[in-house]
């Protein structure tokens, strides 16, 4: 997964970001054991697989409402593996009674949280490895 975080920020990423910003992001995939210790910290990682058994996709949750993590592989962006991730989500949310959910999305991410009935609360800047980048805080009730 950490190899389809990095592949998917220099992919989908470049319609919206710098090649400077997109080394920012993700200079090279995330150590496994890092990124296992980090998804290992009580939040909720849901992930679709191809038939191959592969990670395709995957979106974190964790127990305030927040969204973390959200990447599909490149070639399965746009092919309804991200709309399903994100309805898996949302209806474990919903179960928890959770009353909000909220993000900070890149310029992709902001397009589909928008059609998925976020609102956007603000564009906020950053500076990640000297380089200035932005996303945007979004919220949604439930």
């Amino acid at each position: 997964m950490a190899q389809l975080l990095h592949d998917s920020v220099h992919s989908v990423g470049a319609q919206d970001y710098s090649h400077a910003q997109l080394v920012a992001w993700s200079p090279r995939p995330i150590d496994p054991k890092s990124f296992a210790q980090r998804v290992g910290d009580g939040r909720d990682v849901f992930v679709a697989v191809s038939d191959e058994n592969a990670a395709i996709g995957f979106i974190e949750l964790e127990a305030s409402g927040h969204i973390d993590c959200f990447y599909c592989r490149p070639d399965k962006v746009g092919t309804g593996v991200g709309a399903a991730l994100y309805q898996h989500l949302e209806g474990v949310a919903t179960t928890r009674q959770m009353v909000r959910l909220f993000v900070e999305a890149s310029e992709a991410a902001h397009r589909f949280f928008t059609a998925q009935g976020f609102g956007t609360v603000r564009r906020q800047e950053f500076e990640r490895n000297g380089v200035r980048i932005h996303n945007y805080v979004m919220e949604k009730t439930l």
